[in-house]
Order: structure tokens, then sequence, then C-alpha cells
């Protein structure tokens, strides 16, 4: 049998070879009809050449991603290898933002080259296909999370035949998939041995007008009652035409994604059902996650993305003061005294790093301190200029036109991969004194995470 060719549990499959290295794309991990739970793929016959990706899943774009998509056979994997024989470390890779995207859009094969591990990346189901709920629908608001956990059972049974353990797996994403392994250590299935989150938003909470301007306060920004989510499926059933979800699963996609938002509506995750058993954060309150050792960071400034995007405009002083008494009422002046617009560059960097320390940093540490409690939890905080929500992600993804610091990105990969391979990056634990690693180029070291973000202010 030829090297770039290898078998899967349904059928075989050729991969293309790059430089000393082998990539399949698009290969079949699942099935799914749609708001059904994923079944294994069908088999094929011969070999398939999966050197181009598979579809990615329904998406309708938005202001910083073109792609769109209308088809629901969308369940692929990719994998990135140095060689099909061995057992290297496996890293599987949850992509973010939970209503756009795809797993070939993050190019592994420097990741998997210089850490000599496997790396798979895979699509899933997102926003309305893998959010929806109706009253009485089984699985409502978690048939996204299905995916991915069907993406690991796959990689269980079929990685050793591209070189890869089953039995020392890492799973990791960014932003919404950062939280969706979050999800995946609460619902303590022994899929995967080591986890690394970046940006995860488990407890984060909305303050009015965080956001979207007039956006009202949320108690969560990733998770929502499975209740709830029926509610909405059932209000917007009856907009749609249909009484039941055959007549919606009848309806073509294209329709389904020219309802407003209607994406955005079904991003956030379900819990009460039968993954996650309650409200993510009172699991980590009683200490109900795997024990696995943890890589979990932010950005320095991860609210400064936001606030471009979703308030593009001038940023005035008397805007800025507005925005703190309609976020935080009853601590508008001290508020604005310990965040003064005379200290920063304009207003608006003012209100995106008070956000950024109350939204972003308060749950980031309050995350790791309550995962240190039960397992070994390293911290770290990516600190490059700008450095806002996802700006690390490249580092670690670096594409051949990559303009950054390359020897923070090598420093990097290394860690990464070296964490995948052992289960430490090489410096103290978090539960050591609170440790938080600062990543920086030419500037790598222990940071005062804690007083940095003013967290003793925020309580």
């Amino acid at each position: 049998m030829p090297s770039d060719v290898v078998s899967v549990d349904t059928g075989q499959v050729r991969g293309d070879q790059r430089d000393g290295h082998l990539v399949f794309q698009g290969v079949p991990y699942a099935r799914a009809s749609r708001w059904m739970p994923p079944e294994r793929a069908a088999a094929w016959s011969g070999v398939r050449d999966t050197v181009t990706p598979g579809s990615p899943c329904p998406q309708v774009g938005s202001s910083y991603s073109e792609t769109r998509s209308t088809d629901e056979d969308c369940l692929f994997a990719n994998v990135s290898t140095p060689s099909v024989t061995g057992a290297k470390p496996v890293m599987v890779w949850i992509h973010g933002d939970g209503a756009i995207g795809a797993g070939h859009f993050f190019d592994a094969e420097r990741l998997a080259r210089q850490g000599d591990v496997v790396v798979v990346t895979f699509n899933y189901r997102m926003g309305v296909f893998g959010g929806f709920g109706l009253p009485g629908l089984p699985h409502s608001g978690e048939f996204g999370l299905l995916d991915q956990r069907a993406a690991l059972e796959w990689v269980q049974r079929n990685i050793s035949a591209f070189g890869g353990d089953p039995g020392n797996v890492t799973l990791f994403g960014v932003s919404f998939g950062a939280t969706a392994v979050g999800s995946h250590l609460i619902a303590r299935r022994p899929l995967f041995h080591r986890a690394i989150m970046h940006s995860s938003f488990t407890l984060v909470d909305v303050p009015r007008g965080a956001w979207y301007p007039d956006l009202e306060a949320l108690p969560s920004l990733a998770f929502r009652p499975v209740a709830e989510i029926q509610e909405i499926g059932a209000a917007i059933a009856g907009e749609l035409g249909c009484a039941d979800v055959s007549c919606l699963r009848r309806l073509p996609v294209s329709k389904l994604l020219d309802y407003p938002q209607i994406m955005n509506i079904f991003q956030p995750v379900g819990y009460g059902g039968s993954v996650l058993p309650r409200l993510p954060g009172d699991s980590l309150e009683a200490g109900e996650f795997l024990d696995v050792p943890m890589l979990v960071g932010a950005t320095r400034d991860e609210h400064k993305s936001f606030v471009e995007l979703f308030r593009p405009g001038a940023m005035s002083t008397e805007d800025y003061s507005r925005l703190v008494r309609e976020a935080f009422p009853e601590r508008a002046v001290e508020i604005s005294r310990e965040y003064p617009v005379s200290a920063f560059a304009s207003p608006k960097d003012a209100w995106a790093t008070l956000l950024t320390d109350r939204v972003w940093a308060r749950a980031t540490f309050r995350q790791n301190t309550l995962y240190a409690r039960k397992a070994p939890v390293y911290a770290f905080e990516f600190a490059a200029q700008d450095a806002g929500h996802s700006a690390d992600i490249e580092y670690l993804f670096p594409e051949d036109d990559f303009a950054h610091d390359r020897a923070l990105s090598d420093y990097m990969i290394k860690t990464w991969t070296d964490f995948a391979r052992s289960g430490t990056p090489g410096w103290p634990r978090f539960s050591e004194g609170q440790y938080v690693q600062s990543l920086a180029p030419g500037a790598i070291g222990r940071v005062d995470y804690a007083a940095e973000h003013k967290l003793a202010f925020w309580g």
C-alpha cells in the first residue's frame, strides 16, 4: 500500500504529500440529518481521494468572513501528519465563532511538522443547525456538541492509521471552540487526555451594551437553558409557517438562513439536556469536570476586537460616560474614576480596556481558579501588540505569508506541542502563586495578571 493511502473504519483514503508530511482533507467522520444526532459515516469502496476540503457547514458569512454554504453534508475531518507510522501525540482543533468557519481554514502543516504531532481539524454544525431547539425535540441546543463528540470518537477509532496515539489526545480550541472544550470537560467523556483553551467564555456574562449597541444584559454569553431555546425555536417555527419539526426539516437551507440573525440566535449551547446537566459555571464550582492537564489563557486586549467590530464609529467622552452608566448603573461613578478617559488614548480605548478587565480577565481568572482546585492548570496571556480576541491563533497556525514575530510563533508551537506530548508547557502551575505566563515578542515571562487587569477592583 502506498504511503499516502491509509485505511479508516469506513474505507481507504488517499492524502496529499507535501514537503515530507501528509495532509488528508475532507474525510467524512460522521453523517447527520437535520436536527438529529450524528451517526457513523457511510462506508465506501475503493480509495477515496482526500486532497481537497469538504464543504463547510451551512452559514451566511459575516462582516469578517465571506464564507457561505448551504450544504448540510458537511461533517468532514482534516488530518496533518508527519508520518502515518508511529504513535505521535494528537491535537484535535475546534474552530471558533459558532456561526461561521470550517476546520480546513486552519493550516496545521507547520504545527504538525515542527511539533512532530498529528493535528486534526473538523467541521461541525453551527447556529440554527447546531443549536436549534423545539419542545419535544431530543438534543435541543446540543447538535454541534454531539458532532464534536463524534469527531473525537472518530479519532479514537482511526487516528492510529495516521500515525497518531489514541491514548494521547489533546483537545484545543479558541473562543466558541475553547468554550466547547470546556463543555466536553464538563460532559466527562474520556475521549481526550489534555485540554487547551484560548479565550474561553465559559464564565463570561454580558453587561448591557458590552457587545452590540442596545444589547440587553445576559447572564451568560455562551449558554442558554434548553427550555428557553425550545421556546425561541417554537416562536420562529410559527413565523416560518411550520407547526412541527417535520415541516421545518423540509424547508430549504436557504429559507432558514434568510431568517434575520438565525445563526446568531441559536449560537448559545443548551444546558439542562443530555450533554450539559446544568449551567457550566455551576458544574465548575462543584468540581464536576474531567481531571486532565489544562493550558488555559486569553489575550491581553480581548475586547478591543469587539469594540472595533461593533462600534466602528468615533466615540466621544460623553458616549463613554453613557455606556458606563448603562452597563454598570450601580458602580458608574467609581468605574469612571478607575478608568478615566484621560488615562487612555481615546474613549474607545478606555471602553475596550474596561470590558477586557471586567468581562474577560475576571472570568478567565475565575475559571482558572476553579479548574486548579482539581486539575493541573497552566495559565498564559498572549500579549503581542494589539492582542485582541483570537490574535494568538495565527501564531499556532501560521500561513506562508505570516508577517508577525516568527520567534514567538516558534516558541508557541514548541510549547503547545510539548504540552500535548507531556502535559506541561515548562512553566509553573497556575495554583503556584496564581502563575500566568505572558507571551510577547522578546518578553516571555511571568505577568501579574490580577494587577494588570485590576481584578481586586472588580471583585
